[in-house]
């Protein structure tokens, strides 16, 4: 009990300086960072946060695999943001009914709309299970037989919640860089429907413009509803006789607002963060990652811009992939911004240096632990590296038509390796998603630009084709691929191992992309086995070297909780503010005519201007509020992440990080990292003033 208040006491020293910092898993939550908790406002017991089946955890979900949701009704409301529906809404949208552009307000259950593939899961449980891996044995193996022994215990887990509960399956994700494995249990619900979205004007404003920068007036949200099974209120297929799921907990929602320094946090599902990476890897990040990222999206980007623009069928078919690119591309350019201008590797480094003499003191990891070997090994991956984010944003993530190709081998490969034993694929129609005169110009332009980006041994045997059988003509082997292959047909069957298929030059395609990649990956593996290994053990030297002190693990993609304030921050002489009101987005709107992405309709403009904004306005401030700043620790996945009060209680929705600190995923900075969310007293504004949708609001005040 003594050792426990002395280590609290040191952490809480620590802590009140950086108390906005940490991605905390609930189970295990430090009990010196819950007093510290307490300190800052929470006025929960802990068994509230997660302990029991009232647990606000239990109203916090995993949307769809890629963001965050909060269930905010006794019928199964679901809210997160705009960008998260993106896809959704824009797959419902059609040139006559444009959902995407228009917003859509479900006027009765009935029409509610159904989204094939979307889900939402909840967390059950978590433990840790690191001793049933990582034995020593377990060591020794290679990142590859690491996978699998980390699967077939995973399939064995899971079958055993299974049993228990058919509707229950478990996860097994490694933490602090693989010297920890937890289990997850989740329960996951398949029946999510369209509920109601804003505008585009809306959801969001200010576009390309002002992503990831402040001030913001985005209105991100949007709302579906969980249908169950109407027999066992448990988890199934879409079926029109499913009805409204009723959750045990549904998060309260509050229109008192908040003030500065007011208690924050957030529950989520962080995708990813790198904060134990050394100073190796952040230059690789910088330079192999981050930038052929940018320049490669650079150009696929103005290509369905173009598009775009000319062809409002085109805008709706492509809106979701430009927004998806768009978001990353931004990113990489802002962090790496950031990790000059706030000398990262400089301030690793020294850390680093630290961390040697701890080791070279006491011996923990000496001989193991190897700074030099670990530089050598990541000079000797930089090109392969830098060349794979050539060859992903060109192939896998640029032209369906390359990526499809990529597909239609593997799959033929599996069958091959028995691994698969149908006879034929067809794979879905992307009709809704695809123009081919798109898809033409943009494999033709990063094809190209692969050619001038990476040295000659990085290029696929594709190139040697387009040397020797096409004369070095680009466009003459782009048009014959579109000509002659049938993989993009529309509802085509790719039959396995026929001859037909095997002449098929995107099948040919495919089949060099794939002997590329797996003879890279080759190439590298042992060294990137030995670069993850340094990197495991440069965490476990500094968990060791901090041992009093709490440590979170990076992000990745499991339920976390981070806590602060809400506040602004200063750059210079300049004071951000920390909530952004209707004025300032009236004011934005002004530049519509000149900035598409301060565009809004005269109807919305009218309905702001009038300032009849009832209880959605603040008490304090008398304005309507639209969005503001917490210091709490996020990053993508934790886009639809609800934001309480100290009382649990829902105050708004996380969507976006600041410019001023987009190197948090790896460098957290106290002083500028801020979490931007629009207020839920704006999301339940638009609902109802534009919306109408007294049906909804009546059911989130239950």
């Amino acid at each position: 009990m003594k050792r426990l208040s002395i280590i609290i006491l040191a952490f809480m020293a620590v802590i009140m300086a950086k108390a906005d910092e940490g991605m905390w898993t609930l189970y295990n939550l430090p009990q010196a960072v819950y007093e510290q908790m307490k300190a800052e406002g929470l006025q929960m017991p802990y068994d509230q946060l997660y302990n029991n089946n009232n647990a606000l955890k239990n109203a916090v979900v995993n949307f769809s695999g890629y963001c965050t949701g909060v269930v905010v009704s006794p019928d199964g409301l679901v809210f997160t943001n705009h960008h998260c529906g993106f896809e959704a809404i824009r797959s419902h949208s059609t040139v006559q009914n444009d959902y995407m552009l228009n917003g859509f307000c479900a006027k009765t259950q009935t029409d509610e709309l159904p989204n094939d593939g979307m889900f939402v899961s909840f967390m059950i449980s978590q433990k840790d299970v690191t001793d049933r891996i990582n034995t020593p044995a377990f060591q020794k193996m290679s990142n590859m037989e690491k996978e699998k022994a980390i699967d077939s215990i995973e399939n064995v887990l899971s079958d055993s919640v299974s049993k228990a509960d058919s509707t229950m399956y478990a996860e097994v994700k490694p933490f602090y860089e693989g010297n920890k494995y937890y289990m997850t249990v989740y329960q996951t619900f398949h029946d999510l429907r369209l509920v109601f979205a804003p505008t585009k004007s809306m959801g969001k404003f200010g576009g390309e413009t002002d992503n990831w920068m402040w001030p913001r007036q985005t209105c991100d949200f949007s709302v579906f509803r969980i249908y169950a099974d109407p027999k066992t209120n448990g988890p199934a297929a879409y079926s029109k006789d499913n009805v409204p799921y009723h959750p045990a907990v549904w998060a309260p929602v509050s229109t008192q607002g908040y003030k500065d320094g007011d208690y924050a946090m957030i529950m989520g599902y962080p995708g990813g963060t790198e904060r134990y990476l050394s100073s190796y890897g952040i230059k690789e990040m910088r330079d192999a990652d981050n930038t052929p990222r940018v320049q490669v999206r650079d150009i696929k980007q103005a290509i369905m811009k173009k598009y775009m623009v000319a062809d409002e069928a085109i805008r709706i078919k492509y809106d979701s992939k430009f927004a998806h690119s768009a978001n990353y591309w931004k990113n990489s350019i802002g962090m790496n911004k950031c990790i000059d201008s706030l000398e990262i590797i400089p301030q690793k480094q020294a850390y680093e240096k630290k961390i040697k003499a701890y080791v070279d003191s006491t011996g923990y990891l000496k001989g193991i632990l190897n700074f030099d070997k670990m530089s050598n090994w990541y000079s000797q991956r930089f090109e392969h590296e830098r060349a794979l984010t050539f060859w992903v944003e060109t192939f896998r993530r640029g032209a369906d038509f390359a990526s499809r190709a990529y597909e239609v081998s593997q799959s033929q490969r599996k069958a091959l390796n028995n691994k698969d034993n149908r006879k034929f694929i067809v794979y879905p129609d992307i009709t809704d998603t695809y123009d081919e005169n798109v898809d033409k110009e943009m494999l033709l332009a990063t094809l190209q630009n692969y050619d001038k980006q990476v040295r000659p041994e990085y290029l696929p045997e594709l190139y040697n084709t387009i040397k020797d059988e096409f004369k070095g003509d680009y466009a003459k082997y782009v048009d014959f691929l579109y000509s002659k292959s049938n993989i993009m047909k529309k509802n085509i069957k790719i039959y396995i191992n026929k001859k037909s298929t095997k002449k098929d030059p995107g099948y040919i395609m495919g089949c060099q992309l794939n002997d590329y990649i797996s003879a890279e990956k080759n190439k590298i593996a042992s060294i990137n086995d030995s670069i993850d290994n340094q990197e495991r053990y440069l965490c476990a030297a500094i968990l060791r070297m901090e041992q009093d002190l709490p440590h979170y693990s990076d992000a990745n993609f499991t339920m976390r909780l981070t806590y602060g304030q809400v506040g602004g921050y200063n750059m210079g002489n300049h004071n951000s503010g920390y909530y952004t009101d209707a004025e300032s987005v009236l004011k934005k709107m002004e530049k519509g005519s000149d900035n598409p992405d301060y565009f809004a309709e005269q109807q919305i403009q009218s309905m702001l201007k009038s300032n009849d904004f009832g209880d959605y306005k603040d008490k304090t401030s008398n304005k309507m509020q639209l969005c503001f700043l917490t210091n709490n620790d996020i990053t993508g996945g934790n886009s639809g992440s609800p934001v309480f009060n100290g009382k649990g209680e829902l105050i708004g929705l996380a969507f976006d990080g600041n410019w001023d600190a987009l190197s948090s995923d790896i460098h957290f900075d106290k002083k500028l990292a801020r979490t931007i969310c629009v207020d839920i007293r704006y999301v339940l504004y638009m609902m109802d003033k534009w919306g109408h949708a007294d049906r909804l609001i009546n059911e989130i005040k239950k």
